[in-house]
């Protein structure tokens, strides 16, 4: 065996050029393909990371008739008590956080400029609040703060405000009445999610309450667990008739079915690219055996067998896989380490809130499936090399060497 590669070795040197074109076509595929696995799992876990975190939490308790979509303040669709609830919800050992948390529509009025927003009321003492808590300017809310507001980055820029400005709020009550207020900007937080941060304003739960006539109602009861896998079990163990609980697979269906089918978008993406690779590898071997008549024929001439030859021709594409998957394997890698902390940045995609995407995706190798690609690129390479090596090993021997001539 050891001969065929020193015979391998040397047929690949005789054209070294050809032989290191072909290997490094077969180190770029590589190479790309491991970048887009990465680039595909960290788009992922960013999008269901930051919905998760930011939007639905890992379940959602509501009021049996709460419609999301309308955002109401109206008694009907709000949960009562809802202090109470989330630190009964608090006692179970699997869950990390439970907060209330009341949503109304709002506008903010600065000057003679007006934007659409989403007033949400938070409990400022909750963990389940730390995304916010990352600040540009400013403090963030307390509890008894009645004048208080924080706001995002980009809804900033674009009202030119500053900590310590004033604006104009108005929010639909639960009456169905309009009401304003004017409030000071105490912070401007960053989630790192355009989408999100330039619609969204937060008030302590109890003005919010004051200013929007709920009275002592939230909206939901904002729960996160300590592993999200345990979703439904929870949800099962605090049902009850007077409100509706929600796993986080319910809340976010169109994000878990893009989740289940990135798989099959990448298998799709990776054929593409093993097929373009692969092409170059045929060719390389093909023009070896058009180029190596003579040669085939002597061989087979003093006795060697077909099967031989084929042995021969594998163990040229071993050779040239193992360098080619192997230099793809570093760049790849590095690449994939690189912007893993660097990130890509895309800015604002405008996604809605049922996919948040941060601005920059930061890309995360697998070892599962850096292992996975190493191997479908050596084995789908050494398969291509077949037909090469099966027309070199039928050339009879006569023909080989008058064709040669």
């Amino acid at each position: 065996m050891i001969n065929y590669f020193k015979l391998a070795y040397r047929n690949l040197g005789r054209h070294r050029r050809r032989s290191f074109l072909s290997g490094l076509a077969l180190a770029l595929g590589t190479a790309l393909l491991m970048f887009i696995a990465a680039f595909f799992q960290g788009e992922m876990r960013s999008a269901m990371e930051s919905t998760l975190r930011l939007n639905s939490g890992h379940l959602q308790v509501r009021d049996a008739d709460y419609d999301p979509d309308k955002l109401s303040v109206a008694w009907d669709y709000l949960v009562e008590n809802p202090m109470q609830i989330a630190a009964q919800i608090q006692t179970l050992d699997v869950v990390q956080t439970a907060t209330p948390r009341l949503f109304a529509s709002g506008i903010v009025s600065v000057r003679d400029e007006s934007v659409g927003v989403q007033i949400i009321g938070i409990d400022p003492a909750s963990p389940a609040n730390d995304p916010y808590r990352t600040l540009t300017a400013g403090e963030f809310l307390t509890a008894d703060d009645r004048e208080g507001i924080l706001i995002g980055y980009p809804l900033a820029q674009s009202l030119r405000l500053s900590v310590g400005d004033t604006l104009t709020l108005l929010v639909n009550t639960a009456d169905g009445s309009v009401d304003q207020q004017p409030f000071t900007v105490r912070g401007i937080f960053t989630t790192g999610t355009t989408a999100y941060d330039k619609g969204i304003v937060f008030l302590p739960l109890a003005k919010a309450q004051a200013f929007s006539g709920a009275g002592d109602r939230a909206s939901i009861i904002f729960v996160l667990l300590k592993d999200r896998e345990q979703a439904e079990a929870v949800a099962a163990a605090i049902s009850s008739p007077n409100y509706q609980v929600k796993t986080w697979r319910e809340l976010n269906q169109l994000l878990v079915l893009v989740n289940d089918f990135s798989d099959a978008y990448l298998v799709v993406i990776n054929l593409i690219i093993l097929g373009v690779t692969v092409t170059v590898i045929v060719n390389t071997l093909l023009m070896s055996v058009f180029e190596r008549t003579r040669e085939i024929g002597i061989l087979s001439a003093i006795g060697m067998k077909g099967h031989q030859i084929i042995t021969l021709f594998l163990a040229e594409a071993f050779l040239l896989a193992a360098g080619g998957v192997t230099a793809g394997t570093l760049i790849g890698w590095a690449a994939s380490a690189y912007f893993g902390k660097v990130g890509i940045y895309f800015g604002d995609l405008g996604l809605s809130a049922d996919m948040l995407l941060e601005d920059r995706i930061y890309t995360v190798l697998t070892f599962d499936a850096a292992v996975n690609l190493i191997i479908t690129a050596f084995v789908i390479t050494l398969l291509a090399s077949l037909y090469p090596a099966r027309m070199a090993s039928r050339m009879e021997p006569v023909e080989a060497l008058h064709s040669a001539q």
